[in-house]
């Protein structure tokens, strides 16, 4: 039996601007029913990537399959794109926009009516079809964008940004969605800042720096990788340290943060590491509130590759 095709692949591909690479020589994998986060800083090229994915920019070198067909007008149908900004016509209802959204992507009225109660059912939209765009909150408008992006049933579903903008309850629910869609096999690349979101949903993340994706693979793997069984140890202070404490607190391995309230580095946890070092910073005269461990995660990993975590971070990764 054969393999199913990658629902995206992406290989050597070279995108210039003007005398400057954005992407060079990048590669990417993402697997029928994977959720794959794309994660990278502002400028990195993020936008460049999905808007060539999508046909829109055409590369001077590498190639992108889809569904494993090479890009062209047939396998770009294969693409469900959900923009940062809500690409809905704000003075019609949901049901409306599904509608013409649908006719213009060529479906038959037929076809299109099928797919709108599939895409509503899987967006739980069923019961606010009625409802003017223009009245939604964040939430229900990223719902009724997604809704319209699957009309197709596409191989592929981008994602940009999908929970900005929206409050808790919102974001967990389209944490669902995307977590369902995925499950009934749609390929999901998910460009996103919120890390916290990337390493509960995605099974693999890649870093866009320097025109490539690197490193990329499973989130654990790539926190494991850099930091090596080291935990963040963070002080929070009762008030700022004067200039003696704050040199040793800098010469201990602690970066600052918070105007000089919060201090944190890398190091190994032992049962009696928080009283040991308590009582040290209590002896050199630095007022501690609190003192907690926690696992590094995909937050402390990004800071870590964009050089902008503390020397310990940076140690650790050398």
């Amino acid at each position: 039996m054969s393999q199913a095709p990658d629902a995206l692949l992406v290989s050597g591909l070279r995108v210039r601007y003007g005398a400057r690479d954005v992407l060079n020589g990048l590669d990417l994998r993402l697997g029928a029913g994977e959720i794959y986060g794309l994660l990278g800083p502002n400028g990195a090229g993020k936008t460049t990537l999905i808007r060539t994915i999508c046909g829109r920019i055409k590369p001077l070198a590498g190639c992108i399959e889809i569904g494993g067909e090479p890009v062209g007008r047939r396998s770009l149908r294969q693409i469900g794109l959900v923009p940062q900004e809500i690409a809905l016509y704000p003075h019609l209802t949901i049901g409306e926009n599904l509608q013409v959204l649908g006719r213009l992507s060529g479906l038959s009225r037929a076809v299109t009516e099928a797919a709108i109660a599939w895409a509503s059912q899987a967006a739980q939209l069923a019961d606010r079809l009625g409802d003017r765009v223009e009245i939604l909150s964040g939430g229900w408008k990223r719902r009724a964008n997604i809704a319209a992006a699957i009309l197709h049933r596409p191989a592929v579903l981008i994602l940009d940004e999908p929970t900005v903008g929206v409050d808790v309850d919102a974001r967990n629910g389209l944490h669902e969605l995307i977590l369902e869609l995925s499950r009934a096999g749609m390929g999901v690349l998910l460009a996103t800042h919120d890390l916290d979101q990337a390493e509960t949903l995605c099974s693999r993340v890649g870093f866009l720096r320097a025109g490539t994706v690197s490193p990329q693979g499973q989130p654990r793997q790539l926190i494991e990788a850099v930091f090596r069984g080291r935990k963040e140890i963070i002080l929070e202070l009762r008030q700022a340290p004067g200039s003696a404490q704050t040199k040793l607190l800098r010469e201990a391995g602690f970066a600052s943060a918070n105007a000089d309230l919060s201090w944190i580095m890398l190091g190994h946890a032992g049962q009696n590491s928080a009283a040991e070092l308590g009582s040290a910073l209590d002896r050199a005269g630095v007022g501690v509130r609190e003192i907690r461990f926690r696992e590094p995660g995909l937050d402390s990993l990004f800071l870590t590759l964009s050089g902008k975590a503390g020397p310990a971070a940076g140690a650790a990764a050398s």
